[in-house]
């Protein structure tokens, strides 16, 4: 099952789309989802809900808001290689604002000091059930789903201004989540996914969650080592080889650019970036 939100911004709906293909407004089982209120829904709920017609409409992240936003750095070895930074042997942790999320077919504001905007495809787990202290073994039962996450990422403020990663991840619309969320149960094997994403149509990454070197169960339960994972929280869980800042030359978005980024069963996103 894929659980979605759709309309325009303040004033999404929630929907879920049945194993046939057909999506629904569940508006009127549920006022929204959000950490409180996520939930599967059985076919028969689903009787003589309306039918959506998604075709031209605005989608919303699929959760109306999300807890905490958990990042996992360098988790793929290419990546770590053309950023020419070390293995790591334990996973890198940093966080994205909450603020942050949008749509995911929202435009990436391009802000006139922003000099190294970057992308990155990422596989995002969203928490079930509340994690803390958790066996490896015990991890995926307390996922939800997962989704597509672009990581948007301007280097400048990450890299080259000190302190935190953060800095530059932390932006509006830096975090497109979406188009679904889709439930653990459609997902048999989080590590057997192709991921990509294209710029202005030219393929840019092209990867699987197979070459993670932290997979999805090890995030899960390495995390609630430090910290009570909750339910609504979001896992952004590393990007393969190919952002901006890997080129040589180094390549990065600019206004009018176009970025289209999907993983398997999970639907895509394209944003258009746009001077702010």
């Amino acid at each position: 099952m894929k659980l979605f939100r759709y309309g325009q911004a303040g004033a999404e709906r929630p929907g879920v789309i049945d194993a046939e293909g057909h999506a629904f407004d569940v508006s009127a089982l549920v006022g929204d989802f959000a950490p409180d209120t996520l939930r599967g829904f059985d076919p028969a709920d689903l009787a003589g809900q309306p039918e959506v017609d998604l075709a031209g409409t605005r989608m919303g992240s699929p959760l109306a808001r999300f807890g905490m936003i958990w990042c996992i750095g360098l988790n793929y070895v290419d990546h770590a290689q053309e950023a020419g930074m070390a293995i790591p042997s334990e996973p890198v942790v940093f966080s994205k604002a909450p603020s942050s999320v949008c749509g995911p077919n929202d435009p990436i504001p391009f802000r006139q000091d922003m000099t190294k905007l970057d992308w990155e495809v990422e596989l995002g787990i969203v928490v079930g059930r509340p994690a803390y202290h958790v066996a490896e073994a015990d991890a995926l039962d307390h996922v939800f789903g997962y989704t597509v996450v672009n990581d948007v990422s301007e280097r400048a403020w990450q890299l080259d201004r000190g302190g935190q990663w953060m800095k530059g991840k932390c932006h509006p619309n830096f975090c497109p989540v979406g188009p679904w969320l889709v439930t653990r149960d459609e997902v048999p094997d989080p590590q057997a996914l192709s991921l990509w994403l294209e710029v202005n149509g030219e393929r840019k990454q092209d990867g699987n969650t197979a070459s993670m070197i932290f997979p999805v169960a090890r995030i899960v339960s390495y995390l609630s080592q430090f910290a009570r994972l909750e339910p609504g929280d979001l896992i952004c869980t590393g990007t393969p080889a190919g952002v901006g800042a890997g080129f040589k030359p180094q390549v990065f978005l600019k206004p009018g650019d176009s970025v289209r980024l999907g993983i398997a069963g999970m639907g895509e996103q394209q944003q258009r970036v746009e001077a702010a």
